[in-house]
């Protein structure tokens, strides 16, 4: 099976896909020995596991390597026999070392993808320098295209709030980026000392009637609202409808606020990276 790891600079989402019709009938038999999320029938294909944790700079070779392990021991598998093949895309340098350090020291035998310069992600990209492309941007386009062809839209929430537009003949052409949820409100909390943080939920009015509605109101209304109208202006550049997809750990709070999200994909990177593996390692391998 592949296991695909997708590091954000706040979060890591962890995956394990089935690659072939024999992992396909393994992962269906398999019992989940925990509590967790166990097998599901997800709409993305052969996605059988997944995991979201924090994301620790400084976590060594050997720490991955035993946190990996742990994970898929919490659902009943070894690690050794399961994991055929690893994909990786990383915003954080010194998690991509650390976890490239991991396959070749603990998984020396497995193919590994770490998307980058140099791999076929099978999409051109026509930004000015494709070097600068972060590899979830490009991890999330391939998804994207995959899932719902071109043109199409992806709507990052992470730490920083991404868009990419994706054409209709399978190109890369470029975006936006703008500060994440998280880190918007962590500068306002920091420098507005008579604010605090609120749970943020659904308030009762947009006008909000309390410190911590506005607020709630602010964040939820304010970011869809901000999403809506690049979606809006992206569009109006390409000169055509496009497919809207939502994915990254916030998307699930803001994009049911929002006018333009067609599909909220939490796993978008992970089926990227799935698709990137294949098309340089293959299937089955």
């Amino acid at each position: 099976m592949l296991l695909a790891i997708d590091v954000g600079n706040t979060e890591s989402v962890v995956g394990l896909y089935a690659l072939s019709d024999e992992d396909h009938d393994d992962a269906d038999e398999a019992e989940p020995a925990g509590v967790g999320i166990g097998v599901e029938n997800h709409p993305l294909r052969g996605l059988r596991y997944h995991w979201r944790l924090s994301s620790v700079p400084d976590r060594t070779p050997d720490e991955h390597a035993m946190l990996l392990t742990q994970l898929l021991d919490l659902e009943g598998l070894d690690i050794a026999s399961t994991v055929s093949g690893i994909a990786i895309c990383s915003s954080v340098p010194s998690m991509t070392t650390g976890l490239r350090q991991t396959a070749q020291r603990w998984f020396a035998k497995v193919p590994c993808v770490v998307v980058g310069p140099g791999v076929k992600s099978g999409m051109p990209i026509l930004y000015d320098d494709p070097r600068e492309v972060g590899p979830d941007r490009i991890a999330n386009a391939v998804g994207a295209f995959r899932l719902y062809g071109g043109p199409s839209l992806v709507v990052d929430m992470g730490t920083a709030t991404t868009f990419e537009a994706i054409s209709a003949a399978g190109e890369y052409l470029g975006g936006a980026i703008t500060p994440g949820v998280s880190i918007s409100l962590e500068s306002l909390f920091q420098h507005a000392a008579a604010l605090r943080r609120v749970e943020l939920v659904e308030p009762r009015n947009v006008i909000g009637r309390s410190t911590a509605e506005s607020i709630q109101s602010g964040v939820l209304y304010g970011f869809a609202a901000q999403v809506d109208g690049l979606c809006r202006r992206i569009k109006g550049e390409l000169g055509q409808q496009a497919t809207v997809v939502a994915t990254g750990g916030l998307a699930e709070l803001i994009a049911p606020y929002t006018e333009t999200v067609d599909h909220v994909e939490p796993w978008l990177t992970l089926e990227g990276l799935r698709v990137v593996y294949e098309r340089n390692v293959g299937a089955g391998a």
